[in-house]
C-alpha cells in the first residue's frame, strides 16, 4: 500500500502541468474523515531540543490495528514528523503510547536510514543525534516553554541592522526605528575559504553604519541559513570554509564581530526577519513569509509580532503526497516545497509546458527565459505560473496546520512580473474553492516599496533586547 491508495476526491483545480499532484492538505483531510468514520484516536508528538525547550503537536490517527490502518498511520505520521523537524526543529521526538509507530519511524530516521539527510542536519543544527521514542501518558515529556524572543515593534535606541546575501551585504543605522543611513556593498562569500574574509566584511559594514550614530546600543542581523542562539549552524554563506575551521572561526563569528562594540547582538534566519518586517508593515502578527528564489525560504512572526526559535526551513517540508512526486536532488526526499516554490519548480515545469529553452542553462537563466516568454504573451509560460499557483493554494492549508497564519507574505525572483500575479491569483482561487474558511482568514500579499527599501534593516536592528536601565 502507498499513500496514493487513500482515495481523495477529485481536485477542483488540477495543476495543468502536474496532474498527478496529491496535495498533502487534501490527503490529510480525507485521512481525518477515515478516522471519523472508522474510529480514530489522539496522538501527541513532542519535539524537544537539547536545552529542554520543545513543542507538542497533536494529531488524529486510525485506532484499528489491521495492516492497512497501521501502514496509513505510518505514512501520515512520517510526513508529520518530517514537517516538524524542519519547522520546529529538535533532536528528540516522543510519541505518546505508540511504541510500534515510534520504532518504525526510528528505522527510517537514523544515520543509515531512509531519512539520513534529516538526521544529519538535525545534528548540525543542535549538536546531538536525533532520537525517536514512545512514552506512556504518565511519562510523556512536558517541554519547557520557548524563551521570549525579545524582538518587538518600536524598540528605541541607536541600532545597526544588517542582512548578508550571497552577492551583497546590506547594513543600516537606525535611531528610534528610523533609518538614518543604509548601503549595499558587493561581496562574494560563497567560496571564500578564509573566514577572515567574512568577518572583515561584516565588521566593515557595521563600522560604516556606526559612523552615522552617536553611539551603538545593539546590533541585529539576518542571513540565509540556520542560526541557534545567534550561532551559525548551517549557512550557505560559509560553504567555502573548511569543516576543520568552522567550529573555531565561524560558529561564533557574530559574537566575535560584536565584541568591538561590546553590545548585544542577535542574528537570525533572513526569512524570519522578512516575516517580522511584514508584521511591522502590516501592524499585525501571524505572518508567514515565503521567498520563492533559489530555494524556498521561509520565516514566521507570531500573533504578537515576534519571531520564534523555530527553524522554519520549509524547503524540506512535504506538500505533495504522490508517490511519483518531484524528488529533491539534495535530500533525496519527494514532494518537498523546494521543488514547488522556487527556481527549481520553474525549471522542472519547462519541459511539460513545451517551452523550447536550452536545458544546459542554469536555473536562474531558465527563469529569465520563462519570464521573457511570459512578457511575450506565451501561454506556455503562463501555464508554469498557474501550476505553481495551484500548488500554493493547496500548500497554504498544510502550512496553516502547523503555523497560525493570517498573512502570507510572498517574495523572491519567481514572483517577479506578471507571472507572480498569476501565482497569487490562482492560489487565492484554490483557497476560495477548496478551503473557504481559510480564504476568509488568510491574506496573500507581496512587500510594499517601503518594506523593500528599509523594512528588513529596521526589523533586523530591532532583534536584540537592550539591558534594562
Amino acid at each position: 500500500m502507498t499513500m496514493s491508495t487513500l482515495s481523495i476526491p477529485p481536485l477542483k483545480h488540477v495543476p495543468e502541468l502536474d496532474p498527478g499532484f496529491i496535495p498533502a492538505s487534501l490527503w490529510t483531510r480525507e485521512f481525518y474523515e477515515k478516522c471519523t468514520t472508522e474510529g480514530g484516536r489522539e496522538l501527541k508528538i513532542a519535539v524537544l531540543r537539547p536545552n529542554g525547550v520543545g513543542f507538542v503537536h497533536t494529531e488524529t490517527i486510525l485506532s484499528a490495528t489491521n495492516a492497512e490502518s497501521l501502514l496509513l498511520n505510518f505514512r501520515f505520521i512520517e510526513r508529520v514528523v518530517k514537517f516538524l523537524l524542519w519547522s520546529c526543529g529538535g533532536t528528540q521526538i516522543v510519541l505518546q503510547d505508540a511504541p510500534d509507530l515510534a520504532q518504525a519511524l526510528a528505522n527510517d530516521y537514523c544515520e543509515d536510514g531512509k531519512r539520513a539527510f534529516d538526521v544529519d542536519y538535525s545534528r548540525r543544527f543542535f549538536g546531538q543525534t536525533l532520537e525517536i521514542s514512545s512514552a506512556p501518558a504518565e511519562q510523556f515529556p512536558t517541554p519547557q516553554p520557548e524563551p521570549d524572543s525579545g524582538a518587538e515593534i518600536g524598540l528605541k535606541g541607536n541600532r545597526i541592522g544588517f542582512d548578508l546575501g550571497g552577492s551583497d551585504r546590506k547594513c543600516a543605522a537606525v535611531i528610534d526605528g528610523e533609518v538614518v543611513f543604509s548601503e549595499e556593498v558587493t561581496w562574494d562569500p560563497y567560496f571564500e575559504s578564509d573566514p577572515n574574509y567574512h568577518r572583515d566584511g561584516i565588521i566593515d559594514s557595521i563600522r560604516r553604519a556606526a559612523a552615522h550614530l552617536p553611539k551603538v546600543d545593539a546590533i541585529g542581523g539576518s542571513a540565509a541559513g540556520v542560526y541557534v542562539d545567534s550561532k551559525v549552524r548551517a549557512a550557505s554563506l560559509f560553504r567555502g570554509v573548511p569543516d576543520e575551521l568552522f567550529a573555531d572561526h565561524v560558529e561564533n563569528i557574530f559574537f566575535d564581530v560584536a565584541s568591538e562594540w561590546n553590545v548585544p547582538i542577535r542574528v537570525v534566519n533572513d526569512g524570519d526577519v522578512t516575516a517580522l518586517a511584514g508584521a511591522m508593515s502590516l501592524n499585525e502578527g501571524s505572518v508567514l513569509g515565503l521567498a520563492m528564489g533559489t530555494s524556498a525560504a521561509a520565516g514566521y512572526a507570531d500573533s504578537d509580532s515576534r519571531i520564534t526559535s523555530w527553524i522554519s526551513e520549509l524547503a524540506f517540508v512535504p506538500i505533495d503526497f504522490s508517490e511519483s512526486a518531484a524528488q529533491d536532488e539534495w535530500s533525496g526526499d519527494i514532494g518537498c516545497s523546494v521543488n514547488y516554490f522556487s527556481q527549481q519548480a520553474v525549471s522542472r515545469l519547462i519541459e511539460p509546458a513545451g517551452l523550447d529553452i536550452d536545458p544546459a542553462l542554469g536555473k536562474p537563466e531558465k527563469l529569465v527565459e520563462v519570464q521573457r516568454a511570459m512578457e511575450a504573451g506565451d501561454d506556455r509560460a503562463a501555464a508554469i505560473y498557474r501550476t505553481i499557483g495551484c500548488y500554493l493554494g493547496y500548500a497554504i492549508p498544510q502550512y496553516a496546520r502547523f503555523y497560525d497564519v493570517r498573512h502570507l507574505l510572498l517574495l523572491g525572483r519567481v514572483l517577479t512580473g506578471e507571472g507572480g500575479e498569476i501565482i497569487i491569483s490562482k492560489a487565492q482561487e484554490v483557497l476560495r474553492d477548496e478551503f473557504p474558511d481559510l480564504a476568509e482568514k488568510i491574506t496573500i500579499s507581496t512587500p510594499d516599496e517601503k518594506m523593500k527599501r528599509h523594512g528588513q534593516a529596521i526589523a533586523a536592528a530591532s532583534l536584540p533586547v537592550l539591558p534594562s536601565a
